[in-house]
């Protein structure tokens, strides 16, 4: 696999994973549930599998302490969130967390263009900055 194909890869895991989130706060349905009915989706083969299975078991068992440090840094309660900006920013906070491979202006690009490809509109304004805030916190 090239260096662009694994990029192309974590995006669509990404955005995947998104998708995923989306779905889990709208139905409840637990991770194991969720990797079952994503892993038979046909776009399921072009994302990077590896990524998208580590990165939403984390997102999901660590979702209470993610959105703890969302909390901390939003002007407004995680609740009154659209739940596509939720889940962009749950994986955009794990990124910055947990990946220090990746960096973060590609966290904070990748999360704007998931915003404005699923969000609301100007919502990607609100996840730049959220995510530039997060940066300077957990990426000293």
């Amino acid at each position: 696999m090239t260096k662009q194909d694994k990029q192309g890869g974590r995006s669509r895991a990404r955005e995947l994973i998104v998708q995923t989130l989306y779905q889990k706060q709208i139905t409840g349905h637990d991770v194991v549930e969720l990797l079952r009915q994503f892993h038979d989706r046909p776009d399921y083969k072009r994302v990077d599998k590896k990524y998208y299975d580590e990165a939403l078991k984390e997102i999901c068992e660590n979702r209470e302490s993610i959105e703890e440090i969302i909390d901390e840094l939003a002007d407004r309660p995680i609740a009154q969130l659209d739940p596509v900006e939720r889940g962009i920013l749950l994986l955009g906070f794990y990124e910055l967390q947990s990946k220090p491979d990746v960096p973060y202006k590609v966290v904070i690009n990748e999360s704007v263009n998931l915003a404005k490809r699923f969000g609301a509109v100007d919502g990607h304004k609100y996840i730049n900055a959220l995510l530039d805030r997060a940066a300077e916190k957990l990426r000293p």
